[in-house]
């Protein structure tokens, strides 16, 4: 039996795992946290019967809807089968007796995931930086182009009036984030309800999809071998993720502010991945979709992605997220803001 760990017990994990995965050598496990997550704790699970992850929600002060496991068992565990690569899902577990919280149990799918450098001779030219780029673009457009009643997600949401519900939504997150205060982030709000785009057919949306919520294929760059993080995830617009995307998609000669800005993996800004407004063109090619409105799904990816700074730095604060990382996380807020209401002004997405 491993030591014990915040938020994910073996002592409770392992003999809970050896009767839901029907193995009795999963009662002796170790389990690590593993880095990188800023908003569901994320386990490598290990054993002899062999290894799986397990994700729940933070320790602490958790705002609501934002950390539901139900929520990503079900899509991963529809999405299984279609052109979208996924973990398989192995169990979910509502009864927060056992750890605490509700948690889901995944396979371990080997591979990089890339946040701050790629690893030591991968992708080690600009050719095979743009076919990770490719495989981002085209795993997104093969999302977007499932038919959510095919596999089993047509009440998984509401498309019809998405927009509108998500301003709301991220506006109340940030409302109920303790300490929040910034009269910059709620002009931000306040703009984009004012200007919401004509949304076209609803499609299952991630959330947050970015280089560093995928595993790459350790022997093929530009193969993803699984899309990660789905708790955010419903029926929505598809420019919504790109706009994310793109605000998470560092390039080279970024300005201070974007730098300021900056969350995620920055190895887009090596050789050979592309500029923001290429990624874009990727996008419309691979999905047929127009994209003349980005500017505001991006500002709105730059307010999205404050509230969820403000909502980490909070539960940081509190003492409820684990491992490194976290530290300063809030000196982004402003930054993130900056940029979201720059956006809006100029049309620029580059």
């Amino acid at each position: 039996m491993g030591e014990s760990v915040a938020g994910a017990d073996p002592a409770a994990a392992g003999p809970y795992l050896a009767g839901v995965l029907g193995d009795p050598a999963w009662a002796d496990c170790a389990i690590t946290l593993i880095s990188g997550g800023k908003s569901n704790l994320t386990y490598d699970v290990r054993s002899p019967a062999g290894r799986v992850v397990l994700r729940r929600p933070p320790l602490g002060h958790v705002l609501p809807t934002a950390h539901d496991m139900a929520r990503e068992h079900r899509v991963i565990a529809a999405l299984a089968g279609t052109a979208v690569p996924v973990p398989a899902a192995l169990h979910l577990c509502t009864d927060p007796a056992v750890l605490g919280a509700p948690f889901q149990v995944m396979e371990f799918v080997e591979g990089p995931v890339v946040r701050d450098v790629l690893p030591e001779g991968y992708a080690p030219d600009p050719a095979s930086r743009l076919a990770i780029t490719e495989g981002l673009i085209g795993t997104l457009a093969a999302l977007h182009a499932v038919v959510p009643a095919e596999v089993g997600l047509e009440g998984f949401g509401r498309p019809e009036g998405y927009l509108g519900r998500q301003v709301a939504r991220w506006s109340k997150q940030w409302a109920a984030t303790p300490g929040a205060d910034s009269a910059e982030l709620t002009a931000l709000a306040a703009d984009l309800a004012a200007a919401l785009p004509v949304s076209g057919p609803g499609c299952v949306v991630h959330g947050d999809f970015r280089i560093d919520n995928t595993v790459l294929d350790p022997a093929v760059p530009g193969r993803i071998a699984a899309v990660l993080d789905w708790e955010m995830s419903t029926l929505g617009d598809p420019l919504a993720d790109l706009g994310l995307l793109l605000v998470y998609w560092a390039q080279e000669g970024d300005d201070p502010v974007r730098r300021a800005a900056a969350r995620g993996s920055q190895v887009t800004t090596l050789a050979g991945f592309p500029g923001r407004e290429r990624v874009a063109q990727l996008y419309g090619e691979a999905s047929g979709r127009a994209t003349g409105a980005l500017p505001w799904y991006v500002a709105f990816g730059f307010f999205k992605l404050a509230v969820v700074v403000a909502g980490v730095a909070a539960r940081h604060r509190a003492g409820a997220m684990l491992g490194p990382g976290f530290e300063g996380i809030e000196t982004a807020l402003d930054p993130l803001v900056t940029l979201g209401r720059r956006t809006l002004r100029t049309g620029e997405i580059g």
